[in-house]
């Protein structure tokens, strides 16, 4: 395949790694790096307001805001001249925790159940909790339980996050007392 061939698939393979779950290449042919910049695509999912899985753009903005602010050392983190609420960084640290949490775990009852490479497991996982249908051909060589991993995945990974910062807006309240301030050492 020639260069703006290439150029041309590596462009469509990104936006359908978050998005559509087309592909115009064979999935299981690629290369471990190719693998793994796939399943950051998918984790991250679309955006905010649209029907794709994952953690969305705005969750990983945020979080790359706070690190930027963090390294910055800056007090508060923020973009585009906004100061993003305290709140919103604790909301889109728990998603993306919980997010690689559950990935994690589904990614490890899956490798107990099956035979296969890591990277194609971890693969199958983040596709399917990034709503992407992107895979690498195991999922249709998985047992019963593994299918319902990839079930609960998918619905987890459509109705969890939106569910979670729903519910997390909602329980906010306010404490009438504060503990002392401990300050560990991190790193």
């Amino acid at each position: 395949m020639d260069v703006p061939g290439k150029i041309l698939n590596a462009f469509f393979h990104s936006a359908m790694a978050r998005t559509a779950g087309c592909n115009a290449i064979d999935i299981a042919a690629l290369g471990h790096a190719t693998l793994l910049v796939t399943c950051v695509l998918m984790f991250i999912g679309g955006g905010s307001a649209g029907t794709a899985g994952g953690i969305k753009v705005t969750t990983f903005a945020v979080l790359g805001a706070a690190i930027l602010a963090e390294v910055r050392g800056e007090p508060n983190s923020g973009a585009f001249h906004r100061r993003l609420a305290p709140h919103v960084l604790r909301q889109a640290l728990t998603v993306a925790l919980l997010g690689v949490g559950l990935v994690t775990l589904a990614t490890i009852a899956l490798l107990a159940m099956v035979q296969d490479r890591f990277d194609v497991v971890l693969f199958e996982a983040v596709s399917a909790f990034g709503t992407v249908g992107l895979s690498a051909g195991l999922t249709t060589e998985l047992p019963p339980a593994g299918e319902v991993i990839i079930i609960v995945l998918m619905f987890v990974g459509r109705l969890g996050p939106i569910t979670l910062v729903s519910a997390l807006a909602l329980r906010e309240r306010t404490r009438r007392f504060q503990h002392p301030e401990e300050r560990p050492v991190i790193g």
